[in-house]
């Protein structure tokens, strides 16, 4: 207990340094230990009655103006929470990955900034809640969240009064989930955090300035996408561009035509000869081995590709799907995956599938 009444002190006084004011060390230690405490409710007041129990009114007024008023740079907090602890877990195994995903905070009321009917991962549907995007590193023993930022929707972004009303910064505007995964990527870049595979689900890696960013960032990734996003399939590709008549400017841009068109992942797993699937059990589930069937393919990404020069770096999709079926329309009734999910992988490249990632090959 000794030891751990140590550790838990330089923490907080690792954190305080980044603060402002001394004065701030106190509720910073409060709030730090109610969070850690038992106890569903992690709001300030029943925070405070868990901390100090016979002066709850003043306790929970301090924690309020420290979490509410006080000003100092989150960035630069988080910043302190990574250089003290990444040591701690890299002593255990190099960083990995860097996790992009969403965290949803359940909310009833309306008047809390950013809070709307959006999909929320704690509920697993669609519920009023606020949204934040989130960066971890993360290796094999432990993870660290290294960045977050609450996402503003745009009818946030666009309402003054109620940006007025909740303290919504005036530099704040509305920027999409992807858009603020790479700038926090970029950042942990510039900042030299360890490298590790970009991993994510559709809901990023299915926007293709997201996949490009992060190529140009030289990091491989593994991400979701759709079933519908458009692959060019092994052997093929756009068409070069016309050739020049001589008239005007020599084009430049890719094309298709109608016998030349990319297809969906998800049409293109269902095509995969039986002998293309593989059966894998990756680990032990809490019912059980966790097993699926998976196929793997190099395609090209489609997206956009009509206004570009030369076509997209060569990748991979893999797909993985739940038990086989018998496809009535398929030659000779070879088995086919049911709504097949796809993965996929590059090198610097992107990729896609139905539900995919990528990463190096």
């Amino acid at each position: 207990m000794a030891d751990w009444e140590e550790r838990f002190g330089g923490y907080i006084e690792r954190l305080g340094d980044v603060l402002g004011h001394a004065d701030r060390r106190a509720p910073l230690r409060a709030y730090a230990t109610g969070l850690l405490l038992p106890g569903e409710r992690k709001s300030l007041e029943p925070m405070a009655a868990r901390v100090e129990p016979f002066r709850i009114g003043a306790a929970h007024q301090s924690l309020h103006h420290f979490v509410a008023k006080a000003a100092w740079d989150d960035a630069a907090l988080l910043a302190a929470v990574r250089d003290h602890v990444l040591p701690a877990i890299e002593e255990r195994g190099p960083i990995r990955a860097w996790i992009v995903d969403d965290t949803g905070l359940p909310k009833k009321g309306r008047l809390s900034a950013g809070v709307a009917r959006q999909y929320c991962g704690r509920r697993g549907k669609r519920d009023n809640c606020q949204v934040a995007v989130t960066l971890a590193v993360a290796n094999e023993a432990a993870s660290l969240p290294i960045a977050y930022r609450l996402y503003l929707p745009e009818g946030w972004a666009d309402d003054p009064a109620r940006r007025a009303m909740a303290g919504v910064p005036e530099e704040v505007a509305f920027r999409t989930k992807p858009e603020i995964a790479l700038e926090q990527v970029g950042r942990a870049v510039a900042d030299g955090v360890p490298r590790g595979v970009v991993a994510t689900d559709a809901g990023y890696g299915n926007d293709t300035g997201f996949r490009d960013g992060i190529t140009a960032l030289d990091l491989p990734y593994v991400a979701g996408i759709q079933g519908t996003t458009g692959l060019w399939a092994p052997g093929t590709g756009p068409l070069p561009a016309k050739p020049w008549s001589g008239r005007g400017r020599p084009p430049k841009r890719l094309r298709r035509d109608e016998a030349h068109q990319p297809l969906a992942a998800a049409k293109l797993a269902v095509g995969l000869p039986a002998s293309a699937w593989r059966r894998i059990t990756w680990r032990e589930g809490t019912t059980g081995a966790l097993t699926s069937r998976f196929a793997a393919v190099r395609v090209r990404p489609a997206h956009g590709d009509t206004g570009r020069t030369e076509p997209r770096p060569g990748g991979g999709s893999w797909w993985s799907g739940p038990r086989a079926r018998r496809n009535p329309s398929a030659t000779g009734s070879r088995p086919c995956p049911r709504t097949p999910r796809s993965r996929s992988w590059s090198r610097p490249p992107s990729c896609a599938g139905g539900s995919s990632a990528t990463s190096r090959s």
